[in-house]
C-alpha cells in the first residue's frame, strides 16, 4: 500500500499534525497513512450532536485512537438547525478544529465541489484553491482506494445514514449527478474534474502574481478613462480586490455593475453591505451606511 503514500502530500516525517477524524473512511484512511508517513498525531473528532449515532461515532473515534496509542481530542458543539445545516455544520466545525488540521478530503470530494460551486456560477477564485491546500494531503486519492486500503488492514469505518440523503446538495451530486455524468461521458469523469481545479490553481496564482503590479492602485485614486483601457479579467480581479477592502467581498454580479459604472453605462450601483458606488466625472465614489464621506 505504500503507492497509496507516494500520492500523498503529507509533511515530512517526525511533523506534529492535528487530524480531523470524523470516524468515516476518508478519516479513518488519513489516520492509518498518516502513521505510515511517521508523524506526530493528534486526533480531532468534532460531534456535532446531530444524529442519534453522534455518540457512538465519537467513542468509536476515541476507541480507535487510544488502541493506535495517539492522543485525541472531542469537540463538543452546538449546531443551527433550522436552515442551511450542511453549511453551519460546515462552519462548526472548522471553528472547532485547530488551524491546519489535515483532513481527508479526496479527488472525489474535490469532483463534488467543483459541480457544486460551477452550479453557484463560481469562476477560478472558487475553483483553483482546492488542489492547492496544504490541509488536504489525499486529494490525489480516490474514496474507493481508501476503503480497499482499511480493507486490506483489516480496519472498520462508520457510516453515516445521512449521506445517502439527496436533500443535501453535495449528495445528490455525489449519487445522481455525476453517475449521469460518466454515464454520458462514458468515462470517469472525477479525474477530469480534479485536472480542471489543478489547471485553475496554476491559473490563479499566475493572475494573482500579474494583479500584483495593479495593488498600488485604488479605487479612490484611479481615474475611469484608465480603467476602460484595462482588459476585462484585469480589470475583474483587480475590482475584486477592492470592492472586498471593508469585509464584504462582490459577487459577479456586483463585479458586473461596478465595470458598468466604470464604463459610464450607469451613473451609480448598490453593492452588498448597503454601499453604494458612483461615478462623478473621471473618479468613483464610494459610500458606505455609517459614513457620508465620498472617496475621494
Amino acid at each position: 500500500m505504500n503507492d497509496l503514500l507516494e500520492h500523498c502530500t503529507f509533511p515530512t516525517s517526525g511533523t506534529a499534525v492535528d487530524l480531523a477524524v470524523s470516524g468515516g473512511s476518508d478519516s479513518v484512511g488519513l489516520l492509518f497513512l498518516a502513521r505510515m508517513a511517521n508523524l506526530a498525531i493528534t486526533v480531532h473528532h468534532v460531534n456535532h450532536h446531530l444524529r442519534d449515532e453522534a455518540n457512538d461515532d465519537a467513542q468509536f473515534v476515541v476507541d480507535l485512537a487510544t488502541r493506535l496509542g495517539v492522543p485525541v481530542v472531542v469537540h463538543d458543539v452546538e449546531v443551527d438547525a433550522s436552515h442551511n445545516l450542511e453549511a453551519h455544520a460546515r462552519d462548526a466545525r472548522y471553528r472547532a478544529l485547530p488551524p491546519h488540521c489535515l483532513t481527508g478530503h479526496t479527488m472525489d470530494d474535490v469532483a463534488e465541489t467543483v459541480m457544486m460551486r460551477l452550479m453557484r456560477g463560481t469562476g477560478i477564485d472558487g475553483v483553483g484553491p482546492l488542489l492547492s491546500r496544504s490541509d488536504r494531503p489525499l486529494v490525489h486519492l480516490r474514496r474507493d482506494d481508501i476503503r480497499g486500503f482499511l480493507i486490506f488492514l483489516g480496519e472498520t469505518w462508520r457510516e453515516d445514514a445521512s449521506n445517502d440523503n439527496r436533500d443535501f446538495t453535495r449528495n445528490a451530486v455525489r449519487h445522481d449527478l455525476l453517475p449521469l455524468m460518466n454515464e454520458i461521458a462514458r468515462r470517469d469523469v472525477t479525474p477530469l474534474l480534479a485536472r480542471f481545479a489543478h489547471t485553475a490553481a496554476e491559473e490563479r496564482l499566475w493572475m494573482n502574481q500579474a494583479a500584483r503590479a495593479d495593488h498600488h492602485y485604488r479605487l479612490e485614486g484611479i481615474s475611469c478613462h484608465t480603467l476602460q483601457r484595462w482588459a476585462g479579467p484585469r480589470l475583474q480581479r483587480w475590482l475584486r480586490r477592492e470592492l472586498a477592502r471593508d469585509g464584504y467581498p462582490p459577487s459577479r454580479a456586483e463585479v458586473e455593475r461596478a465595470m458598468s459604472v466604470i464604463r459610464g453605462e450607469v451613473t451609480a450601483c448598490e453593492l452588498s453591505g448597503g454601499r453604494r458606488l458612483s461615478r462623478r466625472k473621471q473618479h468613483l465614489a464610494l459610500t458606505t451606511p455609517n459614513s457620508t464621506t465620498l472617496l475621494p
